[in-house]
């Protein structure tokens, strides 16, 4: 008897425990996520949900994915910049025309995708690489993604992330500084591709060039001094007939490293994650 009852109380605990540690990394049409819940992605490495800037005194809310094993929920990327919301009454979901929308109350809207989709099963997943993307339900190849956030890029750049233009259709893929600690608004400062003669990467501050790259030379860039191979990662220029960008990707995916521009510096930075300290 009390065998039985000892089994039956450990079948119980797995039972919870697999249900506890089970994340949601999808949501599909009929679902929505709301402020206070998070999509985690399938690997553990980041989270999307709502979240206000640690510095800000303010009820201000913004939609952003942050590394989840971070105990300072570092945030990489932000949807809502430049509309924030007023309180914790966000609201995500995926439209019947497959448009991604943040909205206040249900009602009104202060960001959405700029294209709508026609498949029958459109839904929205947090990558393990920090990428989130809108995908046919059925459908898991990349090259078919309807909409992703890598195309639309906050302040950091991640591994796997393409800073450049898409000559086909001249669409810009350019990173822009948060405002300050507590704004996440775009500053006035830029990283991206400069087209003007032979493609390079620049570093806007306005309407200014404050910093140029220098040519591609296989292993680096011309302006960029002491140019090294590392042991944590490799970047790469592409510049064919489609497309001209900037890349890089992690020699272990047990790092994590990312680049970002600072405002108040007028800097673009590297950052890699510490695990014995917990910092970057």
């Amino acid at each position: 008897m009390k065998m039985g009852f000892y089994f039956y109380i450990v079948c119980c605990f797995l039972i919870f425990f697999s249900k506890a540690s089970t994340t949601i990394d999808t949501i599909s049409r009929s679902e929505s996520l709301t402020d206070g819940k998070t999509l985690v992605s399938n690997g553990g490495s980041f989270a999307l949900g709502f979240f206000s800037p640690d510095t800000s005194n303010s009820n201000n809310r913004y939609l952003g994915i942050w590394y989840h094993n971070d105990p300072n929920q570092t945030v990489v990327w932000v949807a809502n910049r430049i509309n924030p919301i007023n309180g914790s009454t966000g609201v995500l979901k995926i439209e019947s025309s497959g448009k991604i929308v943040l909205q206040v109350q249900n009602t009104t809207a202060v960001w959405s995708t700029n294209s709508t989709v026609s498949v029958e099963d459109p839904v929205l997943q947090l990558l393990d690489s920090g990428n989130l993307v809108l995908r046919d339900g059925n459908d898991i190849n990349p090259e078919n993604h309807l909409w992703q956030s890598f195309d639309y890029p906050s302040d950091t750049m991640l591994p796997g992330m393409k800073i450049g233009v898409d000559l086909r259709t001249s669409f810009d893929r350019i990173l822009s500084a948060w405002k300050n600690w507590d704004d996440p608004s775009p500053g006035d400062l830029t990283y991206g591709v400069e087209l003007e003669g032979s493609p390079e990467m620049v570093l806007m501050k306005g309407l200014e060039k404050y910093y140029l790259t220098g040519l591609w030379i296989g292993s680096g860039f011309s302006g960029v001094r002491d140019v090294r191979s590392n042991p944590i990662f490799d970047y790469d220029f592409v510049w064919n007939e489609t497309e001209i960008y900037f890349t890089f990707s992690l020699k272990s995916k047990s790092l994590m490293s990312r680049v970002v521009l600072n405002q108040t510096e007028s800097v673009r930075k590297r950052y890699t994650w510490n695990p014995e300290s917990q910092t970057w």
